[in-house]
């Protein structure tokens, strides 16, 4: 992995190539049918797209519009889409991230929530951990008074195979500081609740 991670983009699509016209082989399929004969380097290609948050640093993101501000209220971006890979079955897990911060004179740009969102979902992941993930960068580089995050997410590894259950979703959340009061944990949550 680490000799992948180190090839420059066009070198580890060749690599990955490979391996995935030897996983169409393995299924049972004819990697020369007209069809197949792009899939590998498609599929490789995606894989990149979607594993792109290995390369990119989200405290670099939030460090990079972090702003001295007096504001000291909750400043809540919610229903931010994402769409990740669970690394058990690498099967897409989608959903909706909310996440919630206490200014202690720093603010940071809105987007650049987003896209912390963004950088841990293209990671191969679990909902728990990314859940953590986007709290403690958010805690560790802006210091704030509290930071809040929900997750919720329908996995297709649950609705594909397995147990098949189309309509379960499931919810994460983690908080610190502020956030460990009960009636803070309440204001965030009937906020993002009320639209």
């Amino acid at each position: 992995m680490q000799e992948l991670q180190g090839a420059l983009p066009q070198e580890r699509i060749e690599q990955l190539k490979v391996h995935y016209k030897e996983v169409l082989s393995l299924l049972g399929e004819d990697t020369e049918r007209e069809g197949l004969l792009k899939t590998p380097e498609r599929v490789a290609k995606a894989m990149l797209n979607l594993t792109k948050g290995y390369t990119m640093d989200p405290h670099e993101v939030l460090r990079s519009a972090k702003f001295q501000e007096e504001y000291s209220q909750m400043v809540i971006v919610k229903d931010i889409d994402f769409f990740s890979l669970c690394e058990h079955h690498m099967l897409p897990f989608y959903g909706k991230a909310h996440v919630a911060y206490i200014p202690n004179g720093y603010i940071t740009g809105l987007s650049k929530i987003a896209r912390v969102v963004d950088i841990f979902s293209h990671r191969l992941q679990v909902q728990e951990r990314m859940t953590l993930q986007i709290k403690q960068c958010i805690q560790d580089t802006l210091n704030p008074l509290g930071v809040m995050v929900v997750v919720e997410a329908r996995h297709m590894c649950m609705q594909m195979r397995g147990v098949e259950k189309q309509n379960s979703v499931t919810t994460t959340s983690d908080f610190t500081g502020a956030f460990n009061q009960a009636k803070t944990r309440e204001e965030f949550m009937n906020l993002i609740r009320n639209s």
